[in-house]
């Protein structure tokens, strides 16, 4: 499916808009799926404000909608993925994921004045759907807007509250244009050997294991694993948990879109390399 990624600082629309995009795709006959970060965090039972106070809490939830885009992605219909997506390493991994499956993405941001979002934000009457104050100014500080220059961000539709969405546009550039290539790091061979799951848990766990070692004699920075030629960044702030994440996910996605098991330990490093510069 086409992904359409809904990006905006709090309060400035999203929901809105990702809601007018699937009645307008519902409208022309596709099948649409709306992947909700608000849904996910309720789901996990976190409260929203102390939620984006937690660094762990807010990966673990762009693990699972990343997770959820894999899943739903094909070529036929429409994926809208509404959340912050306020970390451009994160749009470009989801960018990767839609470039390894062979389909198109395009990226709705909904601007807005700051003092304006933060009106929107006072007047909901349900107050666990409120950002209070510190968390709101937070979220602004961290959003990193989308450049239209960048081709995780691109083609990039920027929508203010009191205008319309180009419709025709968003539905010229995912389904009228070509996806780009899948490079060497997101292609899928075929399956080249009859134990491939076993292959792919024994190598993916000896890599991570690799890693949850050094981090636990205190080792940041390069690590070199056995089988690869390219090293892996481990920040000092990760955590076992997190990595452990990563190698759920690759293996998820692995299952799905099989590589060729003579690449997977390289593929996976390449896969933590780009995960773990957020």
């Amino acid at each position: 499916m086409p992904l359409i990624v809904v990006t905006g600082v709090p309060s400035s629309g999203k929901t809105t808009r990702a809601l007018q995009l699937k009645q307008f795709f519902e409208e022309q006959g596709k099948g649409v799926h709306v992947i909700s970060e608000y849904t996910q965090i309720r789901k996990a039972g976190f409260e929203k404000n102390s939620f984006y106070a937690d660094s762990n809490k807010e990966k673990h939830i762009r693990g699972l909608l990343k997770s959820e885009m894999l899943r739903l992605i094909t070529s036929s219909n429409v994926v809208i993925l509404d959340a912050l997506n306020y970390i451009k390493g994160y749009r470009y991994e989801l960018f990767c994921g839609t470039k390894a499956n062979k389909n198109t993405q395009c990226t709705v941001h909904t601007e807005i004045n700051r003092d304006q979002a933060w009106g929107f934000n006072e007047s909901r009457e349900n107050e666990e759907e409120k950002y209070c104050k510190e968390t709101f100014a937070a979220l602004v500080m961290r959003y990193e807007d989308p450049d239209g220059k960048n081709r995780w961000d691109s083609p990039l539709f920027t929508i203010y509250p009191q205008t319309d969405l180009d419709f025709s546009q968003i539905y010229s550039s995912l389904f009228k244009k070509a996806p780009p290539k899948p490079n060497q790091s997101t292609q899928n061979p075929p399956l080249s050997s009859t134990n491939f799951l076993y292959d792919l848990d024994r190598i993916t766990k000896s890599i991570t294991d690799r890693l949850i070692e050094a981090k636990h004699d205190g080792v940041t920075g390069e690590v070199q694993v056995s089988g690869c030629s390219e090293v892996i960044d481990l920040p000092p702030e990760v955590s076992v948990q997190h990595l452990m994440m990563l190698r759920r996910q690759y293996i998820t996605y692995s299952k799905m879109h099989t590589p060729d098991v003579n690449k997977i330990a390289d593929l996976f490093v390449q896969y933590l390399r780009t995960s773990l510069k957020e």
